[in-house]
């Protein structure tokens, strides 16, 4: 049964752009295959892998439920803003000076290496060239 599951999963994953293919997929599809064959057996548990992998990957790499958990963790941080000329979007590089770079808690489980900061005003995540990855409106 998790084999088809995780067949089905990754199938999906393949199919989707590499930039969507973040850990939300993997954990969509995670959690999505173990509802759906809690729910209704392995036929419920590949439907539910694929499903759960879409959502996760609709969700960005901390996935539908972390995001407003992540972005109050940093609003209470009270993490100064970068003033940015460029675009807050995903694929830009910011700079390796000047900008405040933070750890991601484990809890929000992020791959190694992924830090955020807040960008004209706006809460992101960055790899570790210092490129935006998620941009957390």
């Amino acid at each position: 049964m998790k084999i088809k599951t995780l067949l089905a999963a990754s199938a999906i994953a393949l199919a989707l752009p590499m930039a969507a293919q973040a850990q939300g997929t993997l954990r969509g599809a995670e959690r999505g295959a173990q509802e759906g064959a809690d729910a209704a057996g392995p036929i419920g548990g590949i439907v539910g892998g694929a499903v759960g992998a879409a959502t996760g990957t609709i969700g960005g790499i901390l996935g539908v439920e972390d995001r407003p958990r992540f972005r109050s963790y940093v609003r209470e941080r009270n993490v100064r803003s970068y003033d940015y000329d460029g675009r807050v979007v995903v694929g830009s590089t910011l700079p390796s000076s000047g900008v405040t770079y933070y750890d991601v808690p484990n809890e929000y489980n992020v791959t190694r290496g992924t830090r955020y900061t807040v960008v004209n005003d706006r809460p992101v995540l960055v790899d570790g060239r210092h490129r935006i990855i998620e941009v957390l409106d």
